[in-house]
């Protein structure tokens, strides 16, 4: 049986949610040495993006304003995190 591991998310206002994984999950997408809690917040910052990119580009109707503004900043942090952009990430631009 496979044991798993607690990740806590703690938001802005300090509320905080518990997220189980199956132990060794983290370390199939890890690199050597590099602290689980990383590959966390990794995988988060990714699922983000791809959500807002989703969100943004590909809705009947197009994304109003704030939507793209939101997804345009999620870019850029995607970008600063890992030091390429969004778009080569996912292998398409709009």
């Amino acid at each position: 049986m496979v044991e798993t591991e607690t990740y806590t998310i703690e938001g802005p206002n300090g509320d905080t949610e518990d997220v189980e994984l199956p132990a060794g999950l983290v370390d199939i997408f890890s690199e050597q040495g590099e602290e689980p809690t990383d590959v966390v917040a990794d995988v988060v910052v990714q699922a983000f993006a791809q959500q807002a990119h989703v969100v943004a580009h590909h809705n009947e109707g197009g994304a109003p304003a704030d939507i793209a503004e939101i997804n345009e900043k999620m870019e850029e942090l995607f970008e600063e995190r890992f030091g390429v952009a969004l778009a080569d990430a996912l292998g398409h631009s709009h």
